[in-house]
């Protein structure tokens, strides 16, 4: 985890645009309440990416572990969030949609923030030229997807990337030379509209082409849900089905996010906050094990206990 340059203001809702336009998952948090004194601002906001990356400023070195942690859950889960940071007595009664997280500041502030978790817009491609190939983008911009339609002859692997869609429908013309171009490019999905038959025949002439398995078992042919006998524009309606059905499993995993599958989360020795094990939570390394604070303060004093400790030949904990 790294924490990138403070940006404050309209940089934090300018960052989050161009993120957005790349297509990058992230959280923008908002603080939308303050009890003083507290260094987050109402009004303040920062985004959380999905690698687990700080841009933006909301409070201080208790708030932003807790930030991160729940803003990842957030991004997981793709729903928003109410966060009460505060001490536990400050709570009362609160309604269900709050999530209340006790932090031991030396401070005796609050804050409200609110999460809001910003989704990839899935990017559908789909080859062809069919009436069932321009059924299938109309549908797909309906939903608000990105979808481009791209004759065979026209396609190649720069138009893909690792979190298109891609749907072959070029009716056997072509097929083979399509669908091994957009393997080059690792889609987050590859279907082929075509009879089961029609299937068996690309997988074997791929095959031949010493494509690896891995990369075969991938392509899913035919195309969408099984829904029997029915029209062209159907079949789109059946591949849509298929893809808002598969979406949830489809997302990819961005660059760093390991991060996020190895959080480790300990207690603070000094006031019991939760922090992640990591660099930012102030490692401290006594007599072989290594502890971790939420802040500076908390790790001082305990460097001045363990220091205490051994003039007076007694334990460290």
């Amino acid at each position: 985890m790294t924490t990138e340059p403070v940006i404050d203001g309209w940089g934090v809702l300018e960052h989050a645009v161009e993120l957005r336009q790349r297509g990058e998952e992230f959280v923008l948090a908002t603080v939308v309440w303050r009890e003083g004194p507290s260094s987050g601002q109402q009004g303040s906001r920062a985004i959380v990416t999905a690698t687990g990356q700080t841009i933006g400023w909301i409070g201080g070195a208790c708030a932003e572990p807790v930030l991160i942690r729940e803003a990842m859950r957030s991004l997981e889960r793709r729903e928003p969030r109410l966060l009460l940071l505060g001490a536990s007595d400050q709570f009362g009664d609160l309604p269900q949609s709050v999530t209340a997280i006790a932090i031991s500041c030396q401070s005796s502030g609050a804050l409200q923030i609110f999460l809001e978790p910003v989704v990839s817009v899935p990017e559908l491609v789909v080859v062809g030229r069919s009436p069932m190939a321009l059924t299938l983008c109309q549908l797909a911009s309906d939903l608000g997807w990105k979808s481009d339609l791209i004759d065979g002859p026209d396609f190649s692997s720069q138009a893909v990337s690792p979190r298109s869609l891609v749907v072959v429908a070029t009716q056997g013309h072509g097929d083979e030379d399509v669908i091994e171009d957009a393997l080059a490019a690792s889609p987050a999905y590859l279907g082929v509209v075509g009879s089961s038959q029609r299937g068996e025949a690309l997988i074997g002439y791929l095959a031949d082409r010493n494509v690896p398995e891995d990369l075969l078992g991938s392509i899913r042919v035919p195309a969408g849900l099984d829904l029997g006998r029915i029209s062209h524009r159907e079949i789109a309606v059946a591949v849509l089905a298929e893809l808002v059905k598969l979406r949830p499993t489809l997302r990819p995993v961005p660059t760093g996010a390991h991060f996020v599958e190895s959080v480790v989360e300990v207690v603070d020795p000094v006031c019991g906050m939760t922090v992640i094990a990591g660099e930012p939570s102030h490692p401290l390394k006594v007599d072989g094990d290594t502890y971790y604070f939420c802040s500076l303060g908390c790790r001082s004093r305990y460097e001045n206990k363990v220091a205490n400790a051994h003039l007076a030949g007694g334990a460290t904990c």
